[in-house]
């Protein structure tokens, strides 16, 4: 019974958001179907919006959470399947993952659109929860509740040409006409971050309350999870080949290898004009300027 209240609130709210939204400024979507809307600042898609206004209104946050916070093609897959992996690394190994037979968006629900199946997870131990949200839209039990935020993020020019190529990727899967690009060029990007991932990891593993004992670092465990989350092998499994993210949304639905795409850190050069590089960093600066952050 209260999970069908919860379902029917939920139904009244999504009708009084689409409402809403439908009375805000309206933009082209730069590439995927459908108008985007500003809402405080910020440009989105309906479903997008209904969904972070949904987990305003009903995500409760607990003190053992752990929020993986990114831009979109920031490398969000990668930190799922890094941080899914290190705190089921007793439950499962590299033959048994969930990874082998689902994506990593999949494995770790985002906030705005799958927060309510996420109670689930928590049962299960895994208290990992995703969203690329800004940060002054997260629901205010995340703030209150004193749990985890790990935030990744990526150079904004290289976040540009990546988001620039699923958008290309996403219109070819749709039959429709894709944007233009060199993608022999992106094809040949590839870069050995093998230690530095298992450092990174490390750290991870620590700040996530999960760290990896004396014994299995000699057991190589952490090189082992970097190598089973790593591009080559998660992109040439056939759930990351073959199946389609986000079948039950009409505007969302997008073959899971479009998002598998190995990016070198820097590879914008091989995109971006000078003059067109400048202006993305001024653009940077200036949203910075007030945050308190560097370059």
């Amino acid at each position: 019974m209260e999970s069908h209240i919860e379902k029917q609130d939920g139904d009244v709210l999504q009708k009084s958001f689409k409402e809403m939204i439908s009375t805000l400024p309206k933009g082209n979507s730069w590439g995927f179907p459908g108008d985007v809307y500003q809402y405080q600042g910020f440009w989105f898609s309906p479903p997008f919006l209904q969904g972070a206004l949904l987990a305003q209104q009903q995500f409760q946050a607990q003190p053992t959470d752990i929020i993986l916070c990114s831009s979109p093609r920031t490398g969000a897959a990668w930190l799922k399947s890094l941080t899914f992996s290190t705190i089921t690394r007793t439950t499962y190994d590299d033959s048994t993952t969930p990874l082998l037979s689902k994506m990593p968006h999949d494995v770790v629900p985002y906030m705005e659109f799958d927060h309510i199946q996420f109670s689930t997870n928590r049962h299960l131990g895994i208290p990992l929860l995703a969203t690329h949200l800004p940060y002054s839209f997260l629901p205010r039990s995340i703030i209150d509740s004193g749990c985890k935020l790990i935030y990744i993020c990526r150079d904004p020019k290289d976040t540009f040409v990546s988001l620039y190529h699923i958008i290309a990727r996403y219109n070819k899967s749709q039959n429709t006409q894709p944007i233009q690009l060199d993608e022999a060029r992106f094809k040949k990007a590839s870069v050995n971050l093998a230690k530095d991932t298992v450092l990174y990891l490390k750290k991870i593993a620590e700040f996530m309350g999960y760290p990896f004992s004396s014994e299995e670092q000699q057991q190589n465990v952490p090189e082992n999870i970097v190598k089973m989350c790593s591009f080559d092998n998660l992109s040439g499994l056939e759930v990351n080949k073959t199946r389609r993210h986000r079948e039950g949304y009409e505007n969302l639905r997008i073959e899971n290898n479009i998002f598998f795409r190995k990016g070198k850190p820097g590879d914008w050069k091989n995109y971006l004009t000078t003059k067109m590089a400048q202006r993305l960093d001024q653009r940077t600066m200036q949203k910075w300027s007030s945050s308190g952050l560097s370059v």
